[in-house]
């Protein structure tokens, strides 16, 4: 059976470290537990699961201090987690499986779903792919000082395995954009960091600077397919932010230049033609964002609620106001298969009642 190094970067993390480290279980054959300044219990705690701890002065670089991190494992294969992430049950039960399962020749890296947004009952609405667990050799290399990343590198699998985040402190809010901002003086921006660049200003409403950093972005021609896509959606957010409605649905239509149009992508479309009550058009975006909500495939950043709930409840919402009260009472019957017990289907299903509209045809999922 192959080895496994867990190797972390902490810093004040007492709140949350001894959470992750549990849900470890025996997955991990040694843990390495690399400090970046911790002025709480964090290194204490650590200590209760390795005597592997060491410290690393902090230099506003991510990579810098993974890439430590990756120096002090010894096992087969390297495996990194934030403080704040967790593995569940059953996919820790996935984890040990795969470990038991790998033989030669052995996959460079495996990439596993990360969660990171959850709806009010725990399920996941916002994740995606990363790589997670990379064999210990000469590339496996961090790269870039924010938002880092390990570049794929030989034979490359993905498994359906989901390690959670639960962030319970606030971070800096300005640290990414200080640190981007640093880079941008100092060395220039490579394309990842420039598409990171223009959601950072977003984030801090800075539509404007931020509208322009995305477009240029937009201009360079090796950016990864799923950063463009995004960010031609969060091109149109700044300008909705700069009351440019029009230029807005420019942005969004731009992003079917570089794949099936994503059910992420078709919401917003079917948003711009909702908010102007264009309500035909609004329908056919949201049916097309339900069609694709499979054959888009999983790259990129998921939101799942944009893949049937949402567009279930804006259809239901544009058939009730094209006074087709069926219809519009079969997608609401189709959201709640997609949220099992929502409040806002159930306030629906009351008003149809009250109108006396019932669902038209079975409400089936594909």
């Amino acid at each position: 059976m192959v080895s496994v190094s867990l190797c972390m970067i902490v810093k004040d993390e007492e709140a949350v470290l001894s959470r992750c480290l549990t849900s470890v279980g025996d997955f991990a054959d040694e843990i390495i537990i690399v400090d970046t300044g911790s002025k709480d219990r964090t290194k204490e705690i650590a200590g209760q699961f390795t005597d592997k701890i060491y410290d690393f002065s902090w230099r506003d670089d991510f990579a810098a201090a993974r890439n430590f991190a990756f120096e002090k494992g010894t096992g087969d294969y390297l495996f990194w987690l934030d403080a704040d992430d967790v593995i569940p049950k059953e996919e820790l039960t996935k984890l040990m499986d795969l470990k038991a399962s790998l033989e030669d020749p052995l996959p460079d890296v495996v990439m596993m779903n990360y969660a990171v947004g959850f709806d009010e009952s725990g399920r996941p609405v916002f994740s995606f792919f990363r790589e997670r667990m990379i064999k210990r050799g000469p590339n496996a290399v961090w790269r870039g000082r924010i938002h880092e990343v390990i570049p794929p590198f030989g034979t490359v699998i993905k498994k359906e395995i989901t390690i959670e985040h639960h962030k319970r402190k606030t971070s800096d809010a300005g640290r990414n954009l200080r640190i981007l901002k640093e880079m941008q003086r100092t060395e220039g921006l490579g394309t990842r960091d420039q598409y990171y660049y223009g959601k950072e200003l977003y984030y801090h409403k800075q539509y404007r600077e931020a509208e322009r950093a995305l477009a240029e972005f937009l201009k360079r021609p090796d950016g990864w397919r799923e950063d463009q896509v995004d960010a031609c959606r969060h091109r149109a957010y700044c300008l909705y932010g700069l009351s440019e409605e029009e230029e807005a649905l420019s942005a969004l239509l731009e992003g079917l230049r570089f794949s099936i149009p994503r059910p992420e992508l078709c919401c917003d479309i079917g948003w711009w033609f909702f908010r102007k009550e264009r309500y035909p058009e609004a329908a056919w975006w949201y049916r097309r964002a339900l069609e694709n909500r499979k054959t888009a495939g999983n790259e990129g950043f998921i939101q799942e609620e944009l893949r049937g709930y949402v567009p279930c409840l804006q259809l239901c919402v544009c058939y009730d106001r094209m006074g087709k009260r069926g219809l519009a009472a079969r997608y609401n019957e189709m959201a709640d298969r997609f949220r099992p017990g929502s409040e806002v289907c159930e306030q629906n299903r009351r008003y149809f009642r009250k109108t006396g509209a019932k669902p038209d045809v079975p409400h089936m999922i594909k």
